[in-house]
């Protein structure tokens, strides 16, 4: 999430800070290191499914500050715990994680959709929608900008090679249950999970709920990163033990490796 969740954004205007809508912890925006580096050849739109090869399934993965992993290794980072946990069975490789502190919905279209053409992926994963909430865009805008990234992720690949992650409720953290009115904002980010289901169901696309592991956060501390705001390695872990067995469903309808 990148919910600008730095008291001292709201004090000070964060200053220097790219957007306005992160209250992230560290930046590890900054640092896209992903779990296999590409191979430098120059890159070109290809067919979207692998061939029935031993080539591996490029995978970028694009979102907000629970993408990018704020505040953990980027080995903690769910996509790259999600490429460890579906070895040996998927070959998957994360040539990019074009995650953003502080990214909305309109940041994804304007920002990370283009990157896509030079990197033409075989298989893409969104979670996009705290900073939305926490930056009070209104949830119809929110929902055009769903179907935009939606339709835009579905031109370019099969609606077998698109996964969708919901956004979990930063309220239920000690640090973002102090940002203002905690139960609006859980509520608006329960509509905004309901939008993205709703539109990712109605393109025939694979949606995760990471909910029941990210609620277990008021009982369980070591869910959230130092920061008091984030996820932790050990949520990550969670989420991926959700995400996994729904990924490899996914790919049984097509020729992956």
């Amino acid at each position: 999430m990148s919910i600008f969740l730095c008291l001292a954004v709201m004090a000070t205007g964060c200053a220097g800070a790219a957007t306005a809508t992160d209250p992230g912890g560290a930046d590890s925006s900054a640092d896209r290191s992903t779990d296999a580096p590409a191979d430098g050849t120059a890159a070109t739109m290809r067919p979207s499914t692998p061939a029935a090869t031993d080539r591996p399934i490029d995978y970028v993965a694009l979102g907000d500050s629970y993408t990018i992993g704020t505040s953990v290794r980027n080995d903690a980072r769910w996509p790259n715990q999600l490429v460890r946990a579906t070895r040996p069975q998927v070959r998957l490789r994360l040539v990019e994680n074009l995650g953003l502190n502080g990214a909305t919905s309109a940041d994804v279209i304007s920002q990370q959709l283009p990157e896509l053409d030079g990197l033409g992926p075989d298989l893409v994963s969104i979670l996009i929608g705290v900073n939305d909430v926490f930056g009070g865009i209104p949830a119809e805008t929110y929902r055009h900008n769903v179907r935009q990234i939606l339709d835009d992720l579905t031109t370019r690949l099969p609606a077998d090679r698109v996964l969708v992650v919901s956004t979990p409720d930063y309220t239920l953290t000690s640090a973002g249950s102090g940002y203002p009115d905690p139960e609006g904002q859980s509520a608006r980010i329960t509509e905004a999970n309901d939008i993205l289901r709703t539109e990712a169901e109605l393109r025939g696309l694979t949606f995760v709920d990471i909910t029941p592991v990210a609620n277990e956060v008021p009982d369980d501390p070591s869910l959230v990163a130092r920061d008091g705001l984030h996820p932790s390695a050990k949520q990550y872990a969670g989420w991926v033990e959700l995400i996994a067995p729904a990924l490899r469903e996914m790919l049984k309808s097509g020729d992956a490796p």
